[in-house]
């Protein structure tokens, strides 16, 4: 997603006289909007389907982050032992109503 400088910066005043050709360019373009107020940046407009795709990319960069920051700290195990399937379930002991265990 880049940005293009004569076309994706406006001033506050001429985004009022184009709203319609602003939000038909952020569709057509999916590329960001800046709106300036005193010749300064104030406000981005995104699509709402990029916003969408980024926010996800974003969380997805948030959890991979995590789970580097797991292995640098040494809290791994190996991957056979993760995805090993607990033993199934042995019929003399049953749960009670408060999900406790109890033998039968």
């Amino acid at each position: 997603m880049g940005l293009s400088l004569t076309e994706d910066i406006k001033s506050v005043s001429e985004f009022k006289k184009q709203i319609r050709r602003v939000f038909t360019q952020l569709h057509r373009t999916g590329r960001p909007v800046v709106i300036t107020v005193n010749g300064r940046p104030d406000i981005v407009l995104l699509d709402a389907a990029v916003f969408e795709r980024k926010l996800s990319a974003l969380n997805l960069h948030a959890l991979l982050a995590e789970g580097e920051a797991d292995v640098a700290a040494g809290r791994i195990r190996p991957a056979r032992a993760a995805l090993r399937v607990p033993p199934p379930c042995r019929k003399d002991i049953a749960l009670t109503s408060h999900g406790r265990r109890s033998a039968t």
